[in-house]
């Protein structure tokens, strides 16, 4: 969900929030410019800028502003001397208050940043007031201008197989910067319901999934039948336009699947960047949940190398 989306809810169903933001970052910090949060007038809030005694301060700035309904403001933090934070940064704080009458402007803001056709663009007013306005097309950007997104960019994932891993997966995947394309052929294995991020794909066909992925999708492959986790593979790792593509399994699998790869004719530089095994595979644990942990922490590695 989109920042500006939380803060629409929070004013709808408590009358007033804030919203949070990291405005300017000198030396180290722990969160980086535009980390947001937003703080309920009740104390509940969403999103972090860091956490620790910054992020404590923060959340009360934020529920005084909102007591006074001061529009904006603004203070500077030494995270070394002022709050005793290793960092040894200073970061300088935004707090914007809104009530109920903002939130058509909010409602907009929000579908700006959902729609991928949309730039949100902010000024700095000279008392620190940031100045809003959705434009359409790039060039409109002005001087003085940021665009303004805090949803990070998502990574495409294809996932092959709604088993107990698959499962996991998807939930494990649920709050990070990924959409799931989750396929299988079997109509009895998916659950009742799915995380947003997620769109289950009932297919008689998983294979031809791959030929309209997008370029640049990961691709994790964990099926119920090793024939259909062999085309899978195969078809992707042809492809090449996939920059990962793992497989659940042992080392012994890989071995196998690696000689029917090259008998099926995929090369060998391909074959070699097949991720298998797939995760941690010095933890132990193979419970569903810890493998799909491990698997999302390699997507991001991935993810960040790209």
């Amino acid at each position: 969900m989109t920042a500006f989306k939380r803060l629409q809810e929070a004013v709808a169903a408590e009358g007033f929030a804030a919203f949070v933001t990291i405005a300017q970052v000198e030396g180290s910090a722990p969160r980086e410019r535009d980390a947001f949060m937003v703080v309920r007038p009740s104390g509940a809030f969403h999103g972090t800028i860091g956490g620790g005694a910054l992020e404590f301060e923060a959340i009360a700035y934020a529920r005084e502003a909102l007591a006074r309904m001061a529009p904006t403001h603004q203070r500077s933090r030494s995270l070394g001397p002022d709050l005793g934070q290793c960092c040894g940064g200073r970061v300088r704080l935004r707090i914007e208050c809104f009530d109920s009458q903002a939130l058509p402007q909010i409602a907009e803001w929000a579908q700006a940043e959902r729609d991928p056709d949309l730039r949100l663009l902010r000024r700095e007013g000279s008392d620190g007031v940031a100045l809003r306005r959705v434009a359409e097309h790039p060039a409109d950007i002005e001087p003085g201008e940021d665009e303004e997104r805090y949803a990070p960019p998502t990574t495409p994932v294809l996932l092959f197989g709604a088993g107990h891993v698959g499962r996991a997966l998807v939930l494990a995947l649920a709050p990070l910067p990924f959409t799931v394309r989750w396929i299988d052929p079997r109509a009895d294995w998916f659950p009742a319901a799915a995380p947003g991020n997620a769109q289950p794909v009932l297919t008689p066909d998983p294979v031809a999934e791959l030929d309209s992925a997008p370029p640049g999708a990961f691709v994790v492959v964990m099926t119920h039948s090793h024939p259909l986790d062999l085309d899978i593979v195969a078809r992707a790792l042809q492809l090449d336009h996939f920059p990962y593509v793992g497989l659940i399994g042992s080392a012994t699998k890989r071995a196998r699947f690696e000689s029917r790869l090259r008998d099926l004719g995929v090369t060998a530089d391909r074959i070699a960047g097949l991720v298998c095994p797939i995760g941690a595979p010095r933890v132990r644990d193979k419970t569903p949940a810890v493998i799909a942990a491990t698997v999302a922490a390699e997507l991001l590695q991935r993810q960040d190398a790209i």
